[in-house]
């Protein structure tokens, strides 16, 4: 019991983590990942704010996995959804969290959001407690097409991409550097976050072991 809790700790410290790095690359003003292309794109002709849109669009893509496997949601994929909009838009309250002016500082809050989301995803996928709605739906539609990965991905961020431009989200440099490096940088990523996982993981269990060592 003790250990599955602590899994949820690491699993809600990668999505605070990762929403964190989300608000960078947005506070950044030099393009967003697709998913928040869209995002933003609904949030400029919609109103509402750009974490209740995350959720609304994760609950739709949750509900066509859902539909597609006919299967309820984990929890995990419903936390997510809910929570990264919530951080999101916390996030985006914090006052001295402003838009650098030069050029060179709006890329480096944008790089660090980049490698912030990166630590952020091998943290709450190293939790094992469930993926998050896109990441589900990926899964699914890959086990029904028989697709590569690679090529669903692809094809889901191009299509989100296409659809949050034409609403007027921000595609611009950022965009392309996020699409290059998200995957490599996750990649590098979630090995620590899974040797940090296990070390705290055993670390727990050796002061749980001790404290009733003790009592008896």
């Amino acid at each position: 019991m003790n250990g599955s809790l602590f899994r949820w700790g690491i699993y809600f410290a990668g999505l605070l983590i990762m929403s964190f790095g989300i608000v960078l690359t947005i506070k950044a003003e030099m393009g967003s990942a697709p998913w928040d292309v869209l995002h933003i794109g609904l949030y400029r002709q919609f109103g509402l704010t750009i974490g209740t849109w995350s959720i609304i669009v994760g609950a739709v893509v949750l509900t066509v996995s859902s539909l597609l496997t006919k299967e309820w949601p984990k929890i995990g994929a419903f936390l997510n959804m809910l929570l990264v909009g919530v951080f999101i838009d916390l996030y985006m309250l914090i006052p001295y969290l402003q838009t650098p002016r030069a050029f060179f500082g709006k890329l480096f809050m944008l790089l660090m959001g980049i490698v912030v989301t990166a630590y952020g995803m091998g943290f709450y996928i190293s939790a094992n407690m469930g993926a998050g709605p896109r990441d589900s739906l990926m899964l699914v539609l890959t086990e029904k097409t028989g697709w590569k990965v690679a090529h669903i991905r692809i094809t889901m961020e191009l299509f989100v991409l296409l659809l949050g431009w034409m609403l007027g989200g921000p595609v611009s440099l950022g965009t392309l550097i996020f699409s290059v490096t998200i995957g490599s940088l996750v990649g590098m990523a979630l090995p620590h976050c899974r040797q940090m996982t296990e070390r705290m993981m055993m670390i727990k269990a050796e002061t749980n072991a001790k404290s009733l060592g003790g009592i008896r």
